[in-house]
């Protein structure tokens, strides 16, 4: 160990939340339908499995482009040999196209704004050293992508700073939040570079208002500094209201030739929109030239090989295949989504309402057994251990109320998403219900020693301790 880099024997990597340790559960026990009818099912992986259909399709109609031929002549030496790592022109057009036509042709995206990256986690990182040098921070939105702790903070020695969002307003960006976010900064000594939000947001599924964008772009002209929209979950919005990049929203105010313009950069990535993380495929898109020409050269630290872009460029520009793919994709992930919540419903668990994502925010305060993180933890201990589902807590991602969840639904079946509501509908019907009668029947003896004025005035739930609910 003596040996080794601090780097490599710090423990400031985050694998030991709670997000990655449900995921270490999950792999000693996996669910299979036949093999392991017991284990556990993945319900804590962000992966989108519902349209792989129509990718392998396209494939078997278009075989020229896996096998790596253009007209009918095989490119494969092409291919092999070293490429720039700006990448194939005819990738990066086709990205941009992709791009624009994710957010229905509202904006536009230049090809020679583009820095290609092994996907959206090396494109934050990349962002991350541009901009913010050691002990710099960035504020984040809570809740947030527990692998941002990772992300943006391992190795650029950057910080985090969270913007506290609640419940009250559906856990919406406020201005009071972000001023508060910064002055906490600066209390703390640290120089605030940026902002960083995920649109659509990982993990509440929903899509950021136009407001919140509005206040966002205000206050980092007032402040001078940056702001990151990660946008890998733009072709996942399902229902209305629908998407709104904040590109959009800079062309709309016609902010194009100002310094705010320059100060804003897009994340995006094949991951979530077609269901291809294990091809790492990521994008930074920026309109500061000095950050598009640093980060290009910090981009041959992870390259997207030439076969995968050559392979995706055909497919992309295959604009037929994209709208029909982008339409189908959307309405089987509402068909999943509703199919989630409406079990949800029938356990007694309601949801945050969203539009976009392959995840639900989920409410499952009321099981607590007292409102802490402490509770929080030891439900879910039960639903990965007893119920044996992987579902990311409300700690992990940084809430700051106990008692939410995210849980995922697009990386399974619908026959293994049935099994999963199943388990946890008689996890609350049963042991559950029983541990809510144990407490209402102590609530009971305690109400019987007071007044009667004072007990019905305690019926209502709302003016109960907390370790009464």
């Amino acid at each position: 160990m003596g040996l080794l880099s601090k780097k490599a024997t710090c423990n400031t990597h985050g694998q030991d939340s709670s997000y990655f340790l449900g995921w270490e559960e999950y792999e000693k026990n996996p669910y299979d339908e036949i093999k392991n009818p017991d284990g556990i099912i993945q319900m804590g992986l962000a992966e989108n499995q519902l349209s792989f259909d129509l990718i392998e399709s396209w494939l078997a109609k278009n075989p020229d482009a896996a096998n790596f031929k253009r007209e009918g002549q095989s490119i494969f030496r092409e291919l092999a040999l070293f490429q720039d790592y700006h990448g194939l022109p005819s990738f990066k057009k086709a990205m941009a196209d992709f791009m624009s036509e994710n957010r229905g042709n509202r904006v536009s995206f230049n090809p020679n704004k583009l820095v290609l990256t092994a996907g959206a986690t090396s494109a934050n990182e990349t962002l991350m050293f541009c901009l913010a040098d050691r002990g710099d921070a960035f504020l984040l939105p809570t809740p947030y992508y527990p692998g941002f702790d990772r992300d943006l903070k391992w190795r650029t020695g950057a910080e985090i700073v969270p913007i506290q969002c609640t419940s009250a307003n559906g856990f919406r960006i406020t201005k009071s939040a972000l001023e508060e976010a910064y002055e906490q900064a600066q209390k703390l000594n640290l120089k605030v570079k940026g902002v960083l939000i995920t649109n659509p947001s990982n993990p509440l599924g929903t899509t950021t208002t136009r407001t919140e964008l509005n206040h966002l772009l205000d206050f980092i002209s007032r402040k001078k500094i940056h702001l990151i929209s990660d946008e890998i979950y733009s072709g996942t919005v399902f229902t209305s209201p629908g998407f709104i990049s904040v590109m959009e929203v800079l062309k709309d105010r016609k902010l194009e030739n100002t310094d705010v313009f320059d100060r804003v950069h897009i994340v995006y990535s094949l991951s979530k929109d077609l269901g291809l993380p294990g091809f790492r495929v990521g994008v930074i898109y920026s309109n500061d030239d000095f950050v598009v020409s640093a980060a290009t050269k910090m981009s041959s630290f992870g390259l997207i090989s030439s076969q995968t872009q050559y392979l995706l460029s055909t497919l992309l520009s295959d604009k037929n295949f994209t709208k029909n793919y982008l339409e189908e994709n959307q309405i089987r992930l509402k068909n999943r989504h509703k199919k989630l919540v409406s079990g949800l419903e029938a356990a007694g668990i309601e949801c945050l309402k969203s539009n976009a994502g392959l995840f639900c925010w989920v409410d499952m305060r009321h099981l607590l057994k007292s409102n802490t993180f402490e509770a929080e933890i030891e439900l879910w201990k039960k639903i990965v251990y007893e119920v044996k589902l992987n579902i990311s807590p409300g700690s992990s991602c940084h809430c700051n109320e106990p008692g939410w969840f995210r849980v995922c639904f697009a990386n399974m079946s619908e026959e293994t998403l049935k099994v999963a509501l199943d388990r946890l509908k008689g996890f609350v019907d049963g042991p559950s219900s029983t541990r809510r009668s144990q407490i209402e029947h102590q609530r009971l003896k305690n109400l019987r020693k007071m007044k009667v004025s004072n007990w019905v005035f305690r019926l209502s739930f709302h003016d109960r301790e907390p370790e009464e609910r």
